[in-house]
């Protein structure tokens, strides 16, 4: 039903409207409580051997909503409704802006791909803050909030851009991520230099830790596909010296080598992160390189190119705790999460590890072994 719905009706709409429209559509849904208790019923059916914990965190699984799909924090229970564990927002900036000029996003269906350009649009820190602090949850889901630099501050002030929205979010957030990742803001990623981002990581920890004084709120960074080797070496050695909680593995990429010979010509060519099943084979890479060099000491989360409930259980042999996915959301619809968790539960029991923990970096003991 979904495939028919989608190839009618949004593979013929521009992709960021259908986006706004389907998402407009899971946000009515879980406003109405006994229609979205009957959803989550349905497609968020909970299997206990998959409770999760990670960051200080309990969670029904590890399979959550990576950061892009809702940027502003305004459907946190309708995600939650259809069955991921946990769903992080954003990115936020500081400042509000409107993003890239449109057209930036474009659908790569024959690769079951995306490439976007969106330019972290997203109402600001201040503004999400308070959406957050309004919000009365109708599920128990972890929220992650994921924070970037905004695209008119200049690299020389992202220190200072990125602890105002830290001071501002902290409070709210199970979990925060500081993205230096995305090749959509100019200079972004040469944040991920070391010695620019260990500044910065140490600021927006000062800050977490002063905003809020009653917990620790974990800190994660997020790092993309298309650093060095070496490089991914140097900024898990720093997490693990900093004190971080976890890195999340990886962004979308500038490459577009894993694209194949089916889609346009004139798609491939445009410019931006392309995420979804191209990017599969790198972003294992990387999170297998992560788990050698930091194993236990960090939380580990797996994205991109995640399509199945063998995807999910390949990232969590490699070393991942908690797997995120968002591309194939949109290309398999809402039963998406029903069918990755049905999956995960029937590989874990025919698995000779009791439970998820177990299991994870399972992979890479075993060739060390």
């Amino acid at each position: 039903m979904y495939a028919l719905l989608f190839n009618l009706i949004f593979r013929r709409m521009d992709p960021e409207n259908a986006h706004h429209l389907a998402f407009s559509w899971i946000r009515r849904a879980a406003r109405v409580p006994v229609l979205r208790t009957f959803i989550a019923a349905v497609l968020a059916p909970r299997h206990t051997a998959l409770r999760t914990e990670a960051l200080g965190l309990r969670m029904h699984g590890p399979f959550g909503l990576a950061a892009g799909f809702d940027k502003n924090a305004a459907g946190i229970d309708g995600m939650a409704m259809l069955g991921f564990d946990h769903v992080e927002i954003g990115t936020v900036t500081a400042q509000p802006q409107p993003g890239n000029p449109k057209r930036r996003l474009f659908r790569l269906v024959a690769d079951r791909a995306l490439i976007n350009r969106m330019g972290f649009n997203n109402e600001g820190s201040a503004a999400v803050a308070a959406r957050l602090a309004a919000r009365r949850s109708a599920f128990a889901t972890t929220v992650g909030v994921n924070i970037g630099k905004t695209k008119a501050v200049p690299e020389a002030e992202a220190v200072a851009d990125y602890v105002t929205s830290t001071e501002r979010l902290a409070a709210h957030a199970d979990y925060l991520v500081v993205n230096v990742s995305s090749p959509n803001t100019p200079g972004l990623r040469n944040l991920q230099a070391v010695d620019q981002l260990r500044p910065l990581l140490t600021a927006v920890r000062e800050a977490a830790d002063r905003t809020v004084t009653e917990r620790r709120v974990p800190l994660l960074v997020k790092i993309a596909p298309d650093l060095a080797d070496e490089d991914v070496d140097a900024v898990a050695d720093l997490a693990v010296e900093l004190g971080l909680d976890g890195i999340i593995a990886t962004n979308t990429t500038i490459a577009r080598d894993g694209l194949g010979l089916t889609s346009p010509s004139s798609l491939t060519a445009e410019t931006g992160g392309l995420s979804g099943a191209p990017l599969k084979a790198r972003s294992l890479e990387v999170l297998r390189r992560l788990y050698a060099r930091v194993g236990d000491r960090l939380t580990l989360v797996g994205v991109g190119g995640i399509e199945t409930a063998d995807d999910v259980w390949e990232r969590i042999l490699a070393g991942a705790t908690l797997v995120q996915g968002y591309s194939a959301f949109i290309y398999r619809g809402p039963f998406w999460c029903r069918g990755i968790h049905r999956g995960l539960a029937a590989r874990l029991a025919a698995s000779p590890y009791a439970t998820l923990a177990e299991a994870v970096g399972a992979k890479a003991h075993k060739e060390n072994a």
